[in-house]
């Protein structure tokens, strides 16, 4: 099952309030992943969504570290696999995806093969100096249902 919904943010807040809603469905071993240009918001939507989350400390790009662990209401992970050279590099990403956590990737399509299909896929698209679209697709069953529970406001 595959569900897409679009949403349209005009500002920083509004990418952060689809954050929280979204932030409201996730529960242990849910996996966001993120995809979009440099400056679309894949990082901005992140520290949101960890706030959101019960994150305390301060969420930045793992770009040179891979991963990235907080803790919140439930663990956090936050991976971003844009310096990923090889989709054939072995990561342990299934000890993340069952660690009852919730686990973010950025530039995720380089490790695509490694994902399981039960996921949320967001596409931000930058359309202007303060606004994006915002396409976000549950692939799986239970992705699928909540999903449902997002309407636009």
């Amino acid at each position: 099952m595959i569900e897409s919904r679009l949403f349209i943010s005009e500002s920083t807040e509004d990418t952060e309030r689809l954050a929280g809603m979204i932030a409201g469905l996730l529960g242990p071993n849910d996996l966001l992943t993120l995809e979009g240009d440099l400056g679309a918001g894949k990082t901005t939507f992140t520290k949101a969504l960890a706030a959101c989350l019960g994150v305390r400390e301060t969420v930045n790009s793992p770009t040179f570290t891979i991963m990235k662990e907080y803790a919140g209401r439930l663990p956090f992970y936050h991976m971003d696999a844009y310096r990923i050279e090889s989709e054939e590099e072995e990561f342990g990403l299934d000890e993340y995806f069952q660690s009852g956590g919730v686990t973010v990737i950025e530039w995720a399509s380089r490790i695509s093969d490694q994902l399981p299909e039960e996921r949320f896929d967001l596409v931000l698209t930058y359309t202007g100096p303060d606004s994006r679209e915002i396409e976000l697709t549950a692939r799986g069953k239970r992705c699928t249902e909540r999903l449902k529970e997002i309407t636009e406001t």
